[in-house]
């Protein structure tokens, strides 16, 4: 299988070569290490890339979950691949599938845009030999609302508007709700397209979470990673939630930042702040910044303000959390997941989420989680 790096931000240019060669498809229980890595020492030697420590790491690494990160793990992959030989396959096939299959057994480690529930953590224990799963945030960053409305360059929303959309109880563009809240926009008279998410995802958690929180006589629904609200347009994954706002006018979705893309626009949020709110890095940074660790021993899972009226604080934001055993991982893959997981902790890791559209993990949470990468066994 080649592993092919799809940038969907047009406007930066990373610089990396995409990671190709033949993938097998080994579970975290298998003893095929597979190639041996071309440079396996304690730092890269690579121009560019001598921040990355190697140490014994080899083979190869399969991972999937959260596509809502898949253009950093993209950046990140292209980057430690380089310096160390080793290939990882990402399949970013939602949070979902991605904490189903490691609770299998299948992967190195998955990515999740909601923590482990405590039936998931019961559940990862069989997998996880003497230890259990646990939530280490990586990537953080605001859920953009893109829109693609001919005319339109610039529209704000708030929570009941919202809910009223992706609930289906507002129908058209030209609703008294939405030309209240944009008294200059020409709005035109036509039929609201709102794609959801058809598979399990983090990100239609984090989302909900935001509604349920901001406007909770408006969004009933108990939320989770299946959409539960009727009616809509369906699609899997971010990208083909933004395939979908892209190529239809009057279309509008939930998406990370970084999906927003050319023939597409985000809604900036009125939160009862003096001014409304565009996703952004910094502006979901404030938000986050306001995040409680909420998760025991070694797990670092977070509590978001969904209901922030901070200003300059977006809302809609989301943590990514890389999932993997605390204890009890397999040791052909554990070298090549500890090195890969240290990268992007360290500072040069998360220094490259701001140009890719992600927020970084706040200085205090991410050393936790440094710590926690060097006590993996």
């Amino acid at each position: 299988m080649k592993l092919q790096r799809k940038n969907r931000l047009r406007a930066l240019s990373l610089g990396a070569v995409a990671v190709s060669g033949a993938l097998a498809l080994t579970a975290c229980g298998s003893d095929d290490t597979g190639d041996k890595a071309s440079d396996s020492s304690s730092s890269s030697s690579s121009a560019g890339t001598s921040s990355i420590k190697c140490d014994d790491a080899k083979g190869q690494l399969l991972s999937d979950g959260s596509s809502a990160q898949k253009n950093a793990i993209d950046a990140w992959v292209a980057e430690f691949s380089k310096a160390c030989g080793v290939q990882i396959n990402y399949k970013a096939g939602g949070s979902g599938a991605g904490v189903t299959s490691f609770n299998q057994g299948q992967l190195a480690f998955a990515g999740s845009d909601s923590a482990l529930k405590p039936e998931e953590i019961t559940a990862s224990k069989q997998v996880c030999k003497g230890g259990q799963g646990v939530d280490l945030p990586m990537v953080g960053g605001p859920i953009a609302v893109g829109y693609n409305l001919e005319g339109v360059d610039s529209l704000v929303l708030d929570a009941p508007t919202l809910a009223k959309i992706f609930d289906g109880k507002i129908k058209n563009w030209n609703d008294e709700a939405i030309k209240k809240l944009n008294p200059d926009a020409k709005l035109p008279d036509l039929k609201i397209q709102a794609y959801h998410r058809s598979d399990e995802s983090g990100t239609t958690d984090n989302f909900t979470k935001y509604l349920k929180a901001a406007t909770p006589e408006n969004w009933k629904y108990e939320g989770g990673k299946a959409w539960q609200a009727k009616g809509g347009q369906a699609a899997a994954q971010s990208s083909g939630v933004a395939a979908g706002v892209k190529q239809t006018n009057g279309a509008i979705g939930y998406f990370e930042l970084s999906y927003v893309a050319d023939g597409m626009k985000a809604v900036s949020i009125d939160t009862g702040a003096s001014a409304p709110v565009a996703p952004s890095s910094d502006a979901a940074s404030k938000a986050i910044a306001d995040a409680k660790v909420v998760g025991t021993g070694q797990d670092l899972a977070l509590e978001l303000n969904y209901a922030t009226k901070a200003e300059g604080a977006y809302p809609i934001t989301l943590v990514t959390y890389e999932i993997v055993c605390d204890k009890g991982n397999k040791a052909d893959t554990l070298p090549a997941t500890k090195a890969f997981l240290n990268y992007i902790a360290s500072e040069d890791g998360q220094g490259k989420l701001a140009d890719l559209g992600y927020a970084p993990i706040p200085a205090d949470i991410i050393s936790k989680v440094r710590t926690t990468i060097s006590g993996l066994s």
